[in-house]
């Protein structure tokens, strides 16, 4: 599924979609150029979880933890990973257990240090937009996927003809 958010509010509000259908444990890999809005998205995806607090990018720090109540969202961000060897300092085994769902930007830094994705969110500029393509890669991201594409129909088939929504879906290239 590719969908076409138009500027960071609709990025956000995309995120906030996302949050309801998130179920630990699930691994999210984020893939795009740097300002295209992962962290944007990431943001939208803890709002939407009732976060009320900072959402920083983990750039520097390379892990956020949010502690969302009966589950835990850990949002790493391994542009600047130096090795992959590094992901074992930080206690990445100890973060894949049942209660937690792990949002990675840059994943390909983590390398075979990294568990696969159940869900890949490709990025990518396009004019005023940014094309975000959902790619599946296990049961859970097949489910959440599924899950996404009927709520948005659900919401196409409540807004007039017109209507400006949180994005456009796009054909597959």
């Amino acid at each position: 599924m590719m969908l076409e958010p138009r500027g960071e509010p609709a990025q956000e509000a995309l995120g906030r979609q996302l949050a309801g259908l998130l179920r630990p444990p699930l691994i999210v890999y984020l893939e795009g150029d740097l300002g295209t809005g992962k962290t944007t998205l990431t943001r939208g995806i803890l709002r939407g979880l009732g976060h009320r607090g900072t959402v920083r990018s983990p750039t520097f720090t390379l892990l956020e933890p949010y502690d969302l109540g009966t589950w835990r969202l850990f949002h790493l961000d391994l542009y600047r990973l130096a090795d992959p060897e590094e992901l074992a300092y930080l206690g990445l085994r100890d973060l894949l257990d049942q209660d937690s769902v792990l949002i990675v930007e840059w994943p390909q830094r983590g390398g075979l240090a990294l568990p696969p994705a159940d869900l890949e969110i490709r990025f990518a500029y396009q004019a005023e937009a940014r094309v975000l393509e959902f790619l599946p890669h296990s049961p859970a991201g097949k489910a959440l996927v599924a899950a996404l594409a009927a709520l948005r129909a659900g919401h196409r088939a409540d807004s007039p003809a017109g209507a400006s929504g949180v994005s456009r879906e796009v054909a597959r290239h």
